[in-house]
């Protein structure tokens, strides 16, 4: 028991470091390739590219991590994101930036959705007992979004450099990208400290290359897929960046604003991890995700008609304070309803579902802004809705072990 909390906290420490870095990449990341000179539809292929190949990197971690080791896989991971850093950097132009984009799984959404994340998933449930597997997931959920809202606040200190020390924006913004990098190199040294007891195949045993999944696990894992599948999309059109690009072009927000705006919105998606924990205690795990997921949705449609920034920042947090309130049990409910060897697969297929839809969505959000500005936010938002009265007709009636 006690190396399974050392492991979990070596876990959510480099959950930590890596998620401070994406917090500060999702508010910059677009604005900084517009002050480039790129545009609408490069940003947007800039930001599809890192999201493609997350995907990737999630495809090899659900086939091959748990026979690689999952420390190893999880190091490498981080190195590699690392490597994302470079291109923004060297102000490489976009050719460079969209193949290391790709390989350095280059994070324009905000959140955290890499295949370490997936990966970290699966292993969180087998280091904790049933009873609190939700509350496990929702901790690690509340500290990706705490470290990702310091992170939105710290993406504002660029500008804050050159209004108070007179530093150049381009080296200031430079070092915070340096910094981006060494955060997820370190998160990655932390990997090498979890106990063997995370590894599923243990030393001496015979690698096995194909994963053994039982016909109802791929049932239930395909139709979540599906329905994930959806959410994702219209999420891949309402990324950090993209939306704070959003901000920045509609209403002229700057990012010292923007950083305090997703300061705000990491906050409140972190306190919303709790909520939902204490929620589906009451009431299940699909009721929380749908009856909090679906008002949020409504929320972020109301904000691309809003006549101000202060009013579409206002519904934007509204939005922010309901909408992770079902990441961790979405994230239990899948754990519960595989068994323990096969959540990695579990875990890696809808993750990889996800980041694929991401990546789709945000290749085409570019081309939509250039025709409606506020395009992105109202389909997205739209395709949200359905996702949810999909999701409880489908699942409503199964239940994980602990509601049964």
């Amino acid at each position: 028991m006690l190396k399974h909390r050392y492991s979990l906290a070596c876990i959510y420490l480099a959950a930590w470091l890596r998620s401070f870095g994406i917090g500060m990449l999702g508010v910059v990341l677009g604005v900084f390739l517009y002050r480039q000179g790129f545009s609408s539809v490069t940003i947007g292929l800039v930001i599809a590219a890192g999201i493609a190949g997350a995907a990737c990197a999630t495809i090899v971690t659900t086939f091959l991590a748990d026979h690689l080791g999952r420390r190893a896989t999880l190091f490498f991971l981080a190195q590699l994101t690392a490597l994302g850093a470079l291109p923004l950097i060297y102000h490489l132009g976009a050719p460079a930036l969209m193949l290391l984009a790709f390989v350095g799984m280059l994070n324009g959404m905000g959140t955290d959705r890499s295949a370490a994340y997936a990966l970290e998933q699966a292993v969180i449930p087998g280091l904790v007992p049933d009873h609190r597997r939700t509350w496990s997931l929702a901790w690690y959920s509340l500290v990706l979004d705490a470290s990702g809202a310091l992170g939105a606040l710290a993406a504002g200190l660029p500008l804050l450099a050159q209004r108070f020390r007179g530093v150049e924006l381009a080296a200031s913004y430079r070092d915070l990208f340096i910094g981006y990098a060494l955060l997820n190199v370190l998160s990655g040294l932390l990997y090498l400290l979890l106990s063997p007891e995370v590894e599923i195949f243990r030393a001496g045993a015979p690698p096995v290359w194909r994963i053994s999944v039982s016909p109802a696990t791929r049932s239930i894992v395909g139709r979540i897929c599906a329905l994930f599948a959806l959410d994702s999309f219209g999420g891949g059109f309402l990324t950090d960046a993209l939306v704070s690009y959003w901000f920045f072009r509609r209403f002229g927000l700057n990012e010292e604003r923007l950083a305090v705006m997703f300061f705000a919105v990491h906050v409140l998606n972190a306190l919303s991890h709790l909520g939902a924990a204490f929620l589906a205690r009451r009431i299940g795990l699909v009721r929380t995700m749908v009856f909090t997921h679906l008002p949020s949705s409504l929320f972020l449609i109301a904000a691309a008609f809003a006549p101000s920034a202060g009013w579409a920042m206002v519904l934007f947090l509204l939005r922010e304070s309901l909408v992770e309130m079902d990441v961790p049990t979405r994230q239990s409910y899948v754990a519960a309803m595989v068994a323990p060897e096969e959540r990695t697969f579990a875990s890696g297929a809808t993750n990889l579902t996800r980041t694929g839809a991401w990546a789709l969505a945000s290749s085409v959000s570019g081309i939509l802004m250039n025709l409606t500005f506020s395009a992105p936010l109202i389909l997205g938002g739209g395709l949200k809705v359905i996702y949810d009265v999909l999701l409880y007709r489908s699942f409503i009636g199964l239940r994980p072990p602990e509601e049964r």
